[in-house]
């Protein structure tokens, strides 16, 4: 047995196994990816095989839609829909915050471009959706990827006007009003506006997996998150094949604060995406659960997943397409689950001595130069505190340059928050509050990435740390309560004084 099979059984060690609708060779489980009827002017033969496709799309399992819109053109060449699946699955995620490559942009507009040859002999109805997946291509070498965002939003939204009874094309507009909602806006008008055609839509479909999955990514905001929650206890029981409808529950878990629940469902994730080779999913859900482990106290099973991680990443592919997770989140979660294993327990040197990994996604590395930077003011490493910082503002401005402008701004305030701590490690303690009351107020301002259940060390939480530090504990409680609006059941912000002494947690 390989060490990752050694490192998955000790995570994933007495799980149940589950079925599935779609037929498979004798002995074999049956496939449950929930129920889709999308009418095409395809072959009939081929309408079974469409509908699995746009349910394993509508669960971001990508490499498996593909495939499977790939099996309808084997049977129907002239299916210009099925081109429209791959050109859609092609763009990923469409929740994932970051620029998509350029390798994946000409594989998707090859796509959507071959749809639109063929929708010549398509339906109206089929045109629009084909016209829609275009424009998250269109002259994507001079458009900026935030204006393709938007005109595919607008054009979902015209195809559901021009077609008022087709379902399909208002759960495919909801979720793109949910892309295209801007991190800043606090009134969240998109996601209530997504929500409300989504909430009507579940109603008369429950057994649909977009409408549950897209419900949960409507609400993953604090303010939201409640309303997400029976969506969350369900979406499971939909598509129980699909590993990312069983990590998907834990992002409203998480919102909310339901630790052990998290667990469970990311557990699950886990046996599934690893058993399909999906190892970008395996990560991503690996972050998840050892958020939960840490909010938990459990650090023996947070330490378990921190320790599988070299054998997952010798099997990792950045570049493969396979389940929710891209390639990104993969590397994320490489660079963020030991940067929480050193920060939630306060273990300073443990941090001062990480060691950033380069990728092709620098706000990943920026993650373990702010652990670092921490970690070094904490124990007086002044030197290595600011070559951290000045590596953190490098990171800043080559994502600026790169139009990155989500990940410039989350590095931005991570710059802030070690700038402060190397201020108050030398003695400039004015300073150092007013940079960390800037930091606070930033990350306040913007929303946190689907590909994180959270901040590493939420800024007002860390103002918090540093009034406590100061000796102002009633100051640092108002900060601490306030944490805890945004990320309910925190247990560093919890225990109002900083963190619990090593003795205390399991």
């Amino acid at each position: 047995m390989t060490r990752v099979y050694v490192a998955a059984a000790a995570i994933l060690l007495n799980l149940p196994a589950y079925a599935q609708d779609h037929a498979h060779p004798e002995g074999a489980p049956t496939e449950r990816l929930g129920t889709v009827h999308f009418a095409t002017s395809c072959s009939p033969s081929v309408a079974p095989g469409f509908n699995r496709a746009v349910a394993l799309l509508h669960s971001f399992e990508f490499r498996e839609s593909i495939g499977a819109f790939n099996e309808v053109l084997a049977a129907d060449s002239t299916c210009a829909m099925a081109h429209w699946g791959i050109a859609l699955s092609r763009w990923s995620n469409p929740m994932a915050a970051g620029n998509r490559s350029v390798a994946q942009l000409q594989q998707g507009k090859q796509a959507a471009d071959a749809a639109a040859r063929l929708g010549l002999r398509a339906s109206e109805r089929e045109r629009g959706y084909i016209h829609a997946v275009s424009q998250l291509y269109d002259d994507f070498e001079h458009k900026d990827q935030r204006t393709r965002i938007v005109a595919y939003e607008r054009a979902m939204s015209e195809l559901v006007m021009q077609q008022p009874a087709d379902t399909e094309a208002m759960i495919f507009y909801a979720i793109s009003l949910a892309a295209s909602a801007p991190p800043t806006d606090k009134t969240y008008a998109n996601q209530l506006k997504a929500g409300s055609i989504l909430e009507a839509l579940w109603a008369k479909q429950p057994d649909h997996p977009g409408i549950a999955h897209y419900i949960i990514h409507t609400y993953d905001y604090p303010a939201l998150a409640g309303k997400a929650r029976t969506a969350a206890q369900r979406y499971a029981g939909v598509a129980p094949s699909a590993a990312h409808a069983l990590h998907m529950p834990s992002h409203t878990f998480t919102r909310v604060g339901m630790w052990e629940e998290s667990v469970n469902t990311n557990k699950r994730s886990m046996e599934v995406a690893l058993s399909s080779g999906a190892i970008a999913e395996v990560l991503h859900a690996s972050d998840y659960a050892m958020y939960a482990y840490l909010q938990l106290g459990k650090d023996s099973d947070a330490k378990a997943i921190l320790d599988g991680l070299p054998a997952l990443a010798a099997r990792f592919d950045p570049n493969a397409i396979t389940g929710a997770a891209p390639g990104s989140a993969g590397v994320f979660a490489l660079a963020a689950i030991p940067a929480r294993w050193v920060l939630e327990r306060s273990a300073w040197a443990e941090a001062a001595a990480l060691e950033p990994k380069p990728s092709a996604y620098p706000y990943t590395e920026a993650m373990t130069y702010f652990a670092r930077a921490l970690g070094a003011s904490h124990t007086g490493d002044v030197a290595k505190a600011k070559t951290s910082i000045d590596s953190l503002a490098l990171i800043q401005q080559r994502l600026s340059g790169k139009g990155e402008g989500y990940w410039a701004e989350q590095v931005a305030i991570q710059h802030l928050a070690a700038q402060a701590w190397l201020d108050l490690a030398e003695h400039r303690q004015n300073e150092a509050l007013m940079l960390m009351r800037e930091a606070a107020t930033r990350e306040d301002a913007t929303e946190k990435s689907a590909v994180t259940p959270g901040p590493l060390a939420p800024a007002r939480e860390l103002l918090g740390d540093m009034l406590m530090a100061l000796n102002r504990p009633a100051a640092a409680r108002v900060e601490y309560r306030a944490t805890l609006k945004k990320e309910p059941n925190r247990r560093h912000a919890l225990s109002s004084h900083g963190p619990r002494p090593n003795s205390e947690r399991r």
